[in-house]
């Protein structure tokens, strides 16, 4: 199996491209944060901290997921370094899958620091960490699932288009991901059959982020229900996987000679 040193590789690529350097931006951002707020009361920064700390992880991850993603696969087709990969007993789904994982324990990565951060900045602001600040992991796991679909989303497309176009359709299905329940709605209020089926298909179709919307809750203190969670997690699991079987298809049929 080729598939660890492959991801390894991918691994430290991003490392060498200075992916996680925005690390460093995210904690200085949190740190400056709670220093400027902390003439307010506890439970206001606190709210501030986990609302900003969670809103800047997903947005970071997902730049990375895209502007990555896209070029995992273009990138050895443009250095030409993909036939002799190929060459070598190396399987196409392997490289696909060593491609996919690679990126995906770069923003685990990323994840794990900045929750680290986050709740650094919590113990530094109420000098204790208490049961209901869980909801921050769980926050972040769902957020590095969603990140998981965004990369899958972005290696589909780079396995047959240029880098413009396959970000371009990468940040379409990503914001439309988060207008999936008003394209629902769409399709209940209207009175025309084809528009009902059409709203349907793609309302199960398009990824749905907004299983994923948990930061403003968990900033507030809500508790998130396990089936909630649960469900959740599946439904991103089940969808990335979808979608990087797609890619290894689409992968396996292209004509590199």
């Amino acid at each position: 199996m080729k598939i660890i040193p492959i991801a390894a590789n991918t691994f430290k690529e991003c490392v060498r491209d200075k992916v996680l350097y925005n690390l460093v931006i995210f904690g200085v951002l949190i740190i400056v944060s709670s220093l400027l707020l902390s003439s307010i009361t506890i439970g206001d920064v606190k709210e501030i901290i986990i609302n900003l700390g969670l809103s800047t992880l997903s947005i970071f991850g997902t730049l990375i997921a895209i502007f990555i993603g896209i070029q995992l696969v273009y990138k050895e087709i443009d250095k030409k370094t993909i036939y002799s990969l190929l060459a070598k007993p190396v399987g196409r789904y392997e490289f696909i899958l060593g491609k996919y994982f690679g990126l995906t324990l770069t923003l685990t990565v990323n994840v794990t620091v900045m929750l680290l951060g986050i709740y650094a900045s919590i113990l530094y602001l109420q000098r204790s960490l208490e049961m209901a600040d869980l909801q921050v992991l769980w926050a972040g796991v769902l957020i590095l699932v969603q990140l998981m679909m965004v990369i899958a989303i972005a290696l589909f497309f780079s396995t047959f288009s240029t880098p413009a176009f396959s970000a371009l359709f990468a940040f379409c299905l990503y914001v439309i991901g988060h207008f999936s329940s008003d394209i629902r709605q769409y399709g209940f209020s209207s009175h025309s059959l084809i528009t009902q089926v059409l709203t349907a298909s793609l309302y199960y179709l398009l990824p749905n982020f907004e299983n994923f919307s948990v930061i403003a809750s968990t900033a507030h203190g809500q508790l998130l229900s396990w089936k909630i969670f649960f469900l959740s997690l599946v439904y991103g699991l089940t969808y990335s996987t979808g979608l990087v079987l797609l890619a290894i298809l689409v992968f396996q049929r292209r004509n590199f000679k």
